[in-house]
């Protein structure tokens, strides 16, 4: 045995540990165990024992963590998480599914609407998706792609740009057909926000002093936490939104949407890109990165 495996603590232990901290209970780390309180509460002693420090402060009818359990139960549930991912893949063997992550927006507007393309091309690939617009570690998370949206400069050597960030005025034919946005019309309009202050270019406040009409105030405001909702409230009339080109495209040719107006705003430095995991790629995981890219391409190219 590795000399450095030896000088480990006891690993059992660190499941009733987890379990423990997750429900900050004894008793209820033991119900998901399958174990005894007492049993539960043997397994965290021994590791305290074997570190050499407290994980938890002990009430008559509590249980929190020191700062020292904190620590090492964010680190455990990563590598326990990791260990099932692993284990799961290893008892069931032979192709995988490819996994990519994205936004909410660019997962409900611009991938989901197409994967019927890929699964007619490619039948026998499965496809999981993990929308969410918190950033992943693709080696960690067991995930193969990520479709982000992120400055230039901060992208990986592999990862490949599908597309800029272009920004329009939207709204459905009804309120959009002939409107022109100035200080006689904005009153009676409302406007769609999207609450993410890091993104100020899709923020009415920024397009509106674009246009000279800070000091004028709209009839209402509605705020999204999520892009796709604000897209489709502003599709079903709803009000004015501040679109993505490359994500309302499809919306704007069905009739769903309307552009308002001419101007048309590019975020310079910014795009959304494909980025692979940092390991070799499955086949699987190459034929989807490659329509991705194509697609993207094509949608550019239309």
């Amino acid at each position: 045995m590795h000399e450095d495996l030896r000088q480990l603590p006891p690993l059992d232990p660190l499941r009733g540990f987890a379990a423990a901290a997750r429900h900050l209970s004894f008793t209820r780390a033991a119900a998901e165990l399958c174990l005894t309180q007492s049993a539960v509460s043997r397994q965290v002693q021994t590791l305290e024992a074997a570190l050499g420090v407290a994980l938890f402060v002990r009430g008559i009818r509590s249980l929190r963590l020191t700062a020292e359990g904190a620590r090492l139960a964010a680190a455990a549930d990563g590598w326990l998480a990791e260990y099932a991912r692993l284990a799961d893949a290893l008892r069931r063997p032979g192709a995988r599914p490819v996994t990519v992550t994205a936004s909410f927006g660019m997962s409900a507007l611009w991938l989901v609407p197409r994967l019927r393309d890929f699964q007619h091309l490619h039948p026998d690939t499965e496809v999981h998706i993990a929308a969410g617009n918190r950033m992943v570690d693709l080696a960690r998370e067991d995930i193969d792609l990520a479709l982000r949206y992120c400055p230039d400069r901060d992208t990986p050597p592999e990862a490949v740009k599908l597309f800029g960030d272009t920004v329009l005025a939207v709204g459905h034919p009804s309120i959009a057909a002939g409107l022109e946005l100035n200080a006689a019309t904005l009153p009676g309009l409302t406007l769609l926000e999207y609450d993410e202050p890091s993104f100020p270019w899709l923020g009415w406040e920024h397009w509106l002093a674009a246009l000279g009409l800070e000091g004028v105030r709209p009839r209402a405001r509605i705020g999204f936490s999520h892009y796709d909702q604000l897209i489709h409230a502003a599709g079903a009339g709803q009000g004015l939104a501040i679109g993505r080109t490359v994500l309302i495209d499809p919306l704007i040719e069905d009739g769903r949407l309307m552009p308002v107006g001419e101007r048309r705003m590019t975020v310079p430095g910014r795009g959304f890109w494909l980025v692979p995991a940092p390991r070799p790629m499955r086949p699987e995981v190459r034929r989807f990165a490659d329509w991705v890219v194509e697609t993207a391409r094509a949608d550019a190219a239309a």
